[in-house]
C-alpha cells in the first residue's frame, strides 16, 4: 500500500473492561479472529506491528468511559499503553455527566498523561452534546488545543439512544468555541449523513470521520464526497469492524476519487488536526 495512513478510530481493550454482552457481540462475528484481536491488543508492541503490517502510519487510540453501554476502558491505561510509542496517539474519554469536575480532569489527561485528544460518546452516555453543563469542557479542550471527537449516528450496542447522536447539536458547540476542532466518527451514520456533511462544510472546525462505514458505500452516503475533500478523515473503528484497517483503505482507493482526495482523507486532513501539519 503506496499511501501514508492515519487511522483516526483505533479501539482497544482487555476483556474485563467491555460488558460482557459486548464482548459476546463481537466474538459472535467469528470467535477466532475475536481471539487474534485480543493478542494483537494485549501488547503495545503486537499492536505497533499489526498496524505496520497494515500500512498505518499512525493511529489515534480511544478510551470509552461508556459503562452502561459498552464498558470502560480507563483514559490512565490507555495513556500508559501508548507511552513511548510515536504512531500511537492517545485520546481521553470522559463522561461529564458523571465525572467530577471533568475540566480538571481532561487537564489532567492532557498536561500530565500526554493525552492529544478527547472522545465524547453522548449517544452512550446521554446527553446532548450542546448541554451548557458541558461547556467548561471544550472551554479547557480549546484552551488545551486538542481535537475532540464525538460519536455521531447510530450504534449496534445496547443502552445507546440516537437522539443524542444527531450532529446537528454540534453547530452550536461549533459556533460558540470556533478554535475548538470537532471531528464527527461514523459521520452521522444513520439518517444524519446529510446533516454531517453540510456541518463540515460550514463550519472551519467540524470534520467528518468514516470510521464504521463501508468504504464501498461512501459515494453513496455522500454522492458530493469531494466537495468536502478537505474536511474528511479516515478511520476504521478496529477491531470491532470485520474487515482490517488494510482491506478498508484498499477499499477506498478504488472509489473513483481523485488522487489528492484520497491522499487528503488518508493522511493529510488528519495531520493537520494532529500535527498542525
Amino acid at each position: 500500500m503506496s499511501h501514508q495512513v492515519i487511522d483516526f478510530h483505533l479501539h482497544i481493550f482487555k476483556e474485563d473492561q467491555y460488558l460482557r454482552r459486548t464482548r459476546q457481540f463481537m466474538e459472535a462475528q467469528d470467535p477466532a479472529r475475536y481471539r487474534k484481536r485480543l493478542e494483537i491488543m494485549a501488547r503495545p508492541e503486537n499492536l505497533i506491528a499489526f498496524l505496520k503490517e497494515q500500512g498505518v502510519s499512525y493511529a489515534v487510540v480511544l478510551a470509552e468511559h461508556a459503562p452502561v453501554t459498552t464498558g470502560n476502558v480507563p483514559s490512565e491505561w490507555v495513556a500508559e499503553f501508548c507511552q513511548g510509542h510515536e504512531m500511537l496517539i492517545p485520546f481521553a474519554s470522559l463522561n461529564p455527566n458523571t465525572d467530577q469536575d471533568p475540566a480538571a480532569k481532561l487537564r489532567y489527561y492532557v498536561e500530565e498523561l500526554g493525552m492529544r485528544g478527547l472522545k465524547l460518546l453522548p449517544s452512550y452516555q446521554q446527553y446532548y452534546p450542546n448541554s451548557s453543563a458541558i461547556y467548561p469542557v471544550y472551554a479547557e479542550a480549546q484552551r488545551l488545543k486538542i481535537p475532540i471527537l464525538f460519536h455521531t449516528g447510530s450504534s449496534q450496542f445496547r443502552g445507546s439512544r440516537l437522539k443524542y447522536g444527531d450532529p446537528i447539536h454540534l453547530d452550536d458547540v461549533a459556533m460558540d468555541f470556533p478554535d475548538l476542532t470537532l471531528v464527527m466518527a461514523h459521520s452521522g451514520r444513520g439518517f444524519f449523513y446529510d446533516a454531517a456533511f453540510f456541518l463540515a462544510r460550514h463550519h472551519p472546525n467540524v470534520y467528518m470521520e468514516v470510521s464504521g462505514l463501508p468504504p464501498s458505500r461512501l459515494l453513496n452516503y455522500f454522492p458530493e464526497f469531494e466537495r468536502n475533500a478537505d474536511k474528511i478523515v479516515f478511520g476504521s473503528d478496529w477491531p470491532a469492524i470485520p474487515s482490517t484497517p488494510r482491506e478498508n483503505v484498499e477499499a477506498f482507493c478504488a472509489l473513483p476519487l481523485k488522487a489528492s482526495t484520497i491522499e487528503k482523507v488518508l493522511y493529510q486532513n488528519a495531520a493537520k488536526i494532529l500535527f498542525g501539519d
